[in-house]
């Protein structure tokens, strides 16, 4: 694969490509914009779950890599991170079995996870070896995920965390990215940082998500007494839809680039004005939208497992076509492998991930 050029036969289509420069761009912006303002990078290894883009990460200055599942963490662990961020609640058996079993047999290994009950906590410390559990208390909003519904419940859960023994508080934890308003995400960040002052540890934790809300988050907690994680994924890719309506860059200076593209064949034209398309939901993300043509006058009638309907002109069988796409987050789960290319389509190294 390496040295090849995708256009020239010798790989087969479908195929999503990286492009490098828009990669490594993109990472070098985020690495840029928590370091102007004061907070720390943990990206979540979700989107991608890929040791190259990881590395990548790690290399630009990420504190270390967040995950949501203890599986995640597994694998990211075999990428050699020294730190990770279980950005959720955990009580699978057995994945706590490895944590309890990985924190034990390396010293220097660091994890973080969230709490937000006290039934949570109990299963966390039953689990844990000789090193505690180091947890961050999850403060939720209404109508969001997980997390404390209240700031006295999150106090009353921080007591509880400080009596129980094998279970170690580390900070606070929210996730802003369902809220709707800049008005909303900064009442919930003033909620958070007073919850970080009730906590009253002498280096705290707080963090937070941070894709579609980071510019708000870089100026509100900009005071705060606590080391801030930032636990942005889908900035890493960036998209052409989804993520290009949402990005903060909209709103300040700056720009992340379309890092993912999938190109396919026209494999029939069926009717005046209709062509089917050798790329379907196996290949592409759909559940934030579409995938977003490159070409003038194409529009997407309907996505089907293995083949996409556009509407177009002057296609015909053979013809090529490439499609940005929308949410960066369910398209590296498709694939295994996927090619990273210079701006001539040239294969210069590859991705690979671990879904």
């Amino acid at each position: 694969m390496l040295g090849q050029q995708v256009f020239a036969g010798g790989l087969e289509l479908p195929l999503m490509v990286v492009h490098r420069d828009a990669l490594e761009h993109n990472i070098e912006t985020m690495a840029a914009f928590v370091r102007d303002h004061g907070m720390e990078l943990a990206p979540h290894a979700k989107t991608h779950m890929s040791a190259e883009i990881a590395a990548l990460q790690l290399e630009a200055g990420a504190w270390g890599l967040s995950v949501a599942t203890p599986r995640q963490a597994r694998v990211v662990r075999g990428f050699g991170v020294g730190r990770i961020l279980v950005a959720n609640q955990v009580v699978d058996p057995a994945g706590l079995d490895w944590a309890a079993g990985e924190l034990e047999r390396d010293p220097a290994f660091e994890l973080l996870s969230f709490v937000d009950s006290e039934a949570g906590v109990d299963i966390l410390a039953r689990h844990a070896a000789s090193r505690p559990f180091r947890v961050l208390v999850e403060l939720g909003h209404e109508g969001g995920r997980a997390g404390c519904r209240s700031l006295d419940q999150l106090l009353s859960l921080v007591s509880y965390v400080q009596e129980v023994p094998h279970v170690e508080l580390a900070g606070v934890a929210g996730y802003e990215g369902a809220l709707k308003t800049a008005d909303d995400v900064r009442k919930y960040l003033d909620l958070l940082q007073e919850a970080v002052e009730y906590v009253r540890l002498k280096n705290p934790i707080l963090t937070v998500g941070g894709s579609q809300w980071f510019d708000v988050i870089g100026r509100e907690l900009v005071t705060t007494q606590a080391r801030i994680l930032l636990r942005s994924g889908a900035y890493v890719t960036h998209d052409d839809g989804y993520y290009r309506e949402r990005t903060p860059f909209n709103r300040i200076d700056g720009e992340l680039r379309p890092a993912l593209e999938v190109w396919a064949h026209v494999l029939s034209t069926p009717e005046p004005g209709v062509a089917v398309v050798g790329m379907g939901k196996r290949d592409a993300p759909y559940d934030e939208g579409l995938p977003v043509p490159r070409r003038d006058g194409v529009t997407i009638v309907k996505m089907q497992d293995q083949q996409t309907v556009v509407h177009a002109d002057g296609l015909k069988p053979g013809d090529l076509l490439a499609f940005g796409i929308s949410h960066p987050c369910t398209a590296f789960d498709k694939w295994r492998v996927l090619p990273l290319v210079d701006q001539d389509y040239r294969v210069v190294g590859q991705i690979t991930t671990n879904f």
